[in-house]
């Protein structure tokens, strides 16, 4: 539903919902119809699964198929020798256990880092103003907010002061968006929806208060989310440069089988001592080393990003990491909450200075709300 168009009675009105905020009965029915407010995420893998996806390397299946030959010709032998191919299925098994733990481990860490940085909001409820965690946030909830703010779901401004948002990520707008409440007449694009707030977007100055319109993936940050999740994973150049040197070792090491086999039989040689050089010549012609030392490679690359607080959940992103000259990110609301905080004062001793700096400043410029918060007087002083 389009709310920028809608006068606030009716806003509350569809919403069932007032100024006074949702009753916890109300709530409580809302979050079991509706779901908690967080974007959808791919469901986790099963061990077995990733174990598989890492023994899918065609290089990897053709080494698995001329060690399990060169056990059952050994088997047929009376002093047959099994520590080739058991050599063999260690160095795949080791290679496909190191990737599979790294990516549990890294999973682990990213939902830890998750729980750690659950941002909260300002609900009012019953008549109340409550902290609870921005999953807890459902359809008809009253947001309170304020400079510096995480804004957790889609929502239709009721009042606001002086109060602008930064929504780049989304509208593609470089500066920070002036905001009111009146009604929008007309089919606006989505940059122009001036009384409507997103999730995900920060609070860059002023106050305001909105009534929650969306949630979770219904919000316009999710319908991004949801096309998100149905792309297909490409693959960074290291991989397909070597699932096709895989592909063309294995592809030629076949060939020259067939025809040393081919050989053997026109010339009448033993099928049997012919058949096992070439097992011989497949399994010394592919080299089944070479996913190990790749994987330990980027192993360490993994473990020297760790050192520098960088988590890597798949080791081939190490390699796109690597490639990346300069890295542009947006740290307001991840790294930081732009947010200026007042830690130390000197003032000579003097008790009153600070209230005085206090007392000149302008709320709502960020800089001097950080100074009339460390005097602890914004109430006294407004």
């Amino acid at each position: 539903m389009i709310w920028y168009d809608k006068p606030i009675n009716e806003a509350f009105r569809l919403l069932r919902t007032s100024r006074q905020g949702l009753t916890q009965e109300e709530y409580e029915i809302l979050i079991a119809k509706h779901g908690e407010n967080k974007l959808k995420e791919n469901k986790q893998t099963p061990i077995l699964k990733r174990l598989l996806q890492q023994l899918s390397d065609f290089m990897v299946v053709t080494l698995i198929a001329a060690a399990f030959i060169s056990f059952f010709i050994s088997m047929l032998k009376e002093q047959g020798d099994f520590a080739e191919p058991c050599i063999i299925l260690i160095i795949v098994l080791i290679n496909a256990t190191l990737g599979v733990i790294q990516e549990v481990k890294a999973e682990k860490a990213i939902q830890a880092l998750k729980k750690m940085s659950a941002p909260h909001a300002k609900v009012r409820r019953d008549g109340k103003v409550i902290t609870v965690e921005c999953e807890q946030i459902v359809i008809g909830d009253i947001l309170i907010l304020n400079t510096g703010d995480y804004i957790p779901a889609d929502a239709r401004i009721i009042e606001c002061t002086a109060f602008k948002t930064e929504e780049s990520s989304l509208t593609g707008e470089s500066q920070p968006q002036e905001k009111h409440c009146d009604v929008i007449d007309g089919n606006v694009p989505i940059a122009d929806w001036k009384n409507i707030i997103f999730a995900t977007t920060l609070v860059v100055a002023g106050h305001a208060e909105a009534v929650v319109t969306a949630t979770g993936m219904n919000t316009e940050v999710g319908k991004i989310a949801d096309m998100l999740i149905s792309t297909v994973a490409s693959q960074t150049p290291l991989q397909v440069k070597l699932a096709k040197l895989g592909k063309n070792l294995g592809i030629g090491t076949l060939a020259i089988c067939a025809v040393i086999f081919a050989i053997s039989f026109i010339k009448q040689l033993p099928i049997f001592d012919m058949f096992m050089t070439s097992v011989s010549l497949a399994v010394a012609a592919i080299p089944e080393g070479l996913p190990a030392i790749v994987t330990v490679v980027l192993a360490i690359g993994v473990i020297r990003m760790s050192a520098k607080n960088a988590i890597i959940r798949k080791l081939p992103a190490v390699e796109t990491l690597g490639s990346a000259t300069i890295i542009c990110s947006d740290k307001t609301g991840t790294l930081t909450q732009n947010k200026i905080k007042v830690i130390k004062t000197e003032c000579d001793k003097n008790k009153n200075a600070i209230a005085l700096a206090a007392i000149c400043c302008n709320g709502n410029d960020p800089t001097e709300r950080a100074i009339m918060e460390k005097a602890g007087i914004i109430s006294e002083y407004r």
